[in-house]
């Protein structure tokens, strides 16, 4: 039988996404008849505006020719939005591929990139694949990012630090003085990620943008996404903010026609319906206390959260307990790694979402009970 080449033994060791199942495929493999509510993926459950719906709509016709390479008319409408110029901006598929630009434009063999213990699994892969080393540091005892520790685990072969803020899967917030004493704490030859993707659902006065931070001189690029508040994760369509030369590297290694037609006409239009976002946010807010308020009157322990979505931590396995949830029509996403074994994340879902899952958690607390 044929073989073909071998693949470097870093590849070999990297660890695999694993994404959620289809909510078809569950409800054929566990039999379900009823509605499956999904509040495993962070997703915006109002959906994208009524007007990113009708500009997708108009432009099918189009879907024959390749989109505008560069994404002009976006990233001319998203610096404009944030007052840099549009040379200053790069587009990708969702923010997760520029994590991965990143990785393959700044760390060669052996180079270093910290990030921290409890964030977003995309990290460290994104690191092993281009063979580089990750340093993961410990969150605290809050499940926040430790900066201060951060700040200590770079050495000279560092060249990238992404701090997700909020982070995911936690929920938790780098503060504004957190992140000042952290920048004036690194060495200049150090990029600060600053991954943002939940960004427009953080409500706290503290909180920092780091686009002011990039405004004022600092080494930071800042990561955007409309996955998650805009509601269009299935065109898959994100953006970086960073110096001009850091964009003109990352614009070395993008691919050709990287993101869709579909994804920067739907952007364009999401971006010029900001009553959309301060409503989703809004109803988010109320839906999100509503879920941690039914989690701590059942006595189950959370961390308190500023995103989308709650990580709740749970007194059993939550493999099993993800299982119990599907086969009752509640899909949940099991987080599992240090310090979080026991922790699945619970999207933020629409008021009768929510409330068939609290339905169902008391369905399962009743039955461990007896």
């Amino acid at each position: 039988m044929p073989r073909g080449p071998g693949a470097p033994e870093y590849i070999r060791n990297l660890a695999v996404y694993i994404p959620g199942k289809p909510v078809e495929e569950v409800r054929r493999e566990l039999g379900i008849s009823g509605e499956i509510v999904k509040l495993a993926s962070n997703e915006n459950p109002l959906g994208p505006s009524p007007k990113a719906v009708e500009a997708i709509r108009k432009a099918l016709p189009e879907l024959s020719r390749y989109p505008d390479g560069g994404g002009f008319y976006l990233r001319k409408a998203i610096a404009e939005r944030h007052g840099i110029p549009d040379d200053q901006v790069i587009l990708g598929g969702g923010s997760t591929e520029i994590i991965e630009m990143l990785a393959r434009t700044f760390l060669a063999d052996g180079e270093e990139a910290v990030f921290s213990q409890q964030s977003f699994v995309m990290y460290p892969i994104a690191v092993a694949a281009v063979n580089a080393k990750g340093i993961s540091v410990p969150a605290s005892a809050e499940r926040r990012h430790d900066v201060e520790a951060m700040a200590r685990a770079i050495t000279p072969r560092t060249k990238l630090v992404y701090i997700a803020n909020p982070s995911n899967p936690t929920g938790t917030y780098v503060t504004r003085g957190e992140l000042s004493r952290f920048l004036d704490a690194i060495p200049d030859h150090v990029l600060v990620v600053m991954d943002q993707a939940y960004h427009e659902y953080v409500g706290r006065e503290d909180y920092p943008d780091a686009l002011d931070d990039l405004k004022a001189g600092r080494s930071v690029i800042v990561l955007r996404t409309f996955s998650k508040i805009y509601g269009l994760a299935g065109i898959r369509i994100g953006y970086a903010l960073g110096s001009a030369e850091v964009i003109a590297l990352l614009n070395r290694v993008r691919s050709p026609f990287n993101t869709s037609h579909l994804g920067q006409i739907a952007g364009l239009a999401a971006l010029g319906d900001p009553e959309w976002v301060v409503r989703c946010s809004r109803e988010n807010a109320v839906e999100r206390a509503f879920l941690e308020s039914e989690l701590g009157r059942r006595g189950v322990r959370y961390t308190p959260s500023v995103a989308n979505f709650v990580l709740a931590e749970f007194d059993r396995d939550v493999q099993h307990l993800f299982m119990e949830f599907q086969k009752r029509g509640v899909i949940i996403r099991p987080v599992g790694g240090p310090g979080l074994a026991r922790c699945g994340r619970v999207s933020v879902g629409t008021h009768a979402e929510n409330e068939k899952f609290v339905k169902v958690l008391d369905t399962l607390m009743e039955k461990s009970a007896g």
